[in-house]
């Protein structure tokens, strides 16, 4: 097992400095490249040896129009920033800092449209060249889903390993696959790894969101651990499901403020946080959580529960909470208080502990209430 204590990171986006970016979001007419992202997460990687933070994803529009069809004034800006990624690459190792990229939804493999799978790869050889020109070890990884069903799971199984088997090395070697919360389940991306010995990462909420086959929950993981290549630790995703009751505005129909004006009782009407008049021009809807969606921090309980589930297990936790960094910062400090011994397997101390910005901005909020 390696001695090093398992990271924590987070994905993207930066909320415990504002006004820090992560890639150059400017439009194509402003002339984006990817340099000027470069030296957004050059600053990124500041601030994350500040806040102790060893792990990151970083945007998968780092090169703006990089791969876009029609503007090939971009095609050539990873290249171009050769000396830049080189530099970049040399912090992050000397940080021993692990990042990696999560390509979009857009991004597919098993298309049954070839030219959309050849754009895929194409994109996916883009980020991998990122990488390599950063120089980054084997562990930072291009993390994808199966895709679409397509109406044939089956088909659309084995037609992803065909798209696999299209990428260049360059892109196999840093290729990740993950199971999904409502398409391709743990057992079917097992099924792929079978088949063409693509490593796997285990989403811990969209195991239990999508598990048909009943799979238990520790011998699923040992299978995803062990599909990684000997002496890469493996990364997993974690986060918790929202619970909150989701509040939907909506636009009153014609048919719904004809019945409103009729006094007519309504049959089967959603419940609403106020009461709707026929004057009304929108109504706010109170609905249950999806449980697919991602909760703004990390619940320490569920983290701690599957940590000693996995005792003895290698790898480091991905947290996709909405608030990123402030998950982090704030679990830190949660697991050390309620679950000392998983604390320590991430080498988490009392220097970890100390009360972040919400933990202050909450007890100002407290003491002038009384």
């Amino acid at each position: 097992m390696n001695e090093r204590p398992l990271r924590l990171g987070f994905p993207v986006k930066v909320m415990g400095r504002p006004g820090m970016k992560s890639n150059d979001t400017r439009r194509w007419r402003q002339n984006p490249h990817l340099k000027t992202s470069l030296e957004y997460v050059d600053a990124i990687l500041d601030y994350l040896v500040e806040v102790g933070i060893d792990m990151y994803r970083m945007s998968s529009d780092l090169a703006p129009y990089a791969t876009h069809p029609d503007m090939p004034q971009f095609h050539s800006m990873v290249a171009e920033s050769d000396a830049e990624l080189a530099s970049l690459g040399r912090k992050a190792r000397a940080l021993d800092m692990r990042l990696s990229f999560h390509p979009s939804q857009f991004v597919l493999l098993n298309s049954p449209d070839q030219a959309l799978t050849t754009k895929s790869i194409w994109d996916l050889a883009s980020q991998a060249e990122i990488l390599d020109r950063m120089g980054m070890g084997p562990e930072g990884v291009l993390v994808t889903h199966v895709g679409g069903v397509y109406d044939d799971r089956e088909a659309s199984r084995a037609r992803w390993i065909k798209g696999y088997e299209q990428c260049p090395d360059h892109v196999r070697r840093r290729l990740v696959l993950e199971n999904d919360d409502i398409r391709f389940s743990a057992a079917d991306v097992l099924w792929i790894h079978e088949r063409c010995g693509v490593p796997l990462i285990f989403d811990y909420q969209h195991f239990w969101c999508l598990n048909p086959e009943g799979s238990a929950l520790r011998p699923t993981v040992e299978r995803f651990i062990k599909s990684w290549p000997e002496g890469v630790r493996p990364k997993i995703h974690f986060s918790s499901p929202r619970t909150e009751l989701r509040e939907i505005k909506r636009k009153i129909t014609d048919k719904e403020r004809a019945t409103l004006k009729s006094a007519a009782p309504a049959k089967g009407g959603a419940l609403t946080k106020a009461v709707v008049k026929p004057t009304s021009r929108f109504k706010t809807v109170l609905l249950p959580p999806i449980w697919t969606g991602h909760a703004d921090f990390t619940n320490p309980f569920e983290l701690a529960t599957f940590m000693r589930d996995a005792e003895g297990l290698d790898f480091d936790v991905m947290l996709e909470a909405k608030t990123k960094d402030l998950s982090l910062l704030k679990l830190r400090g949660d697991l050390f208080r309620y679950a000392p011994d998983v604390a320590t397997r991430f080498g988490i101390g009392s220097d970890d502990t100390a009360e972040d910005m919400l933990d202050q901005g909450m007890e100002a909020e407290e003491a002038s209430s009384d």
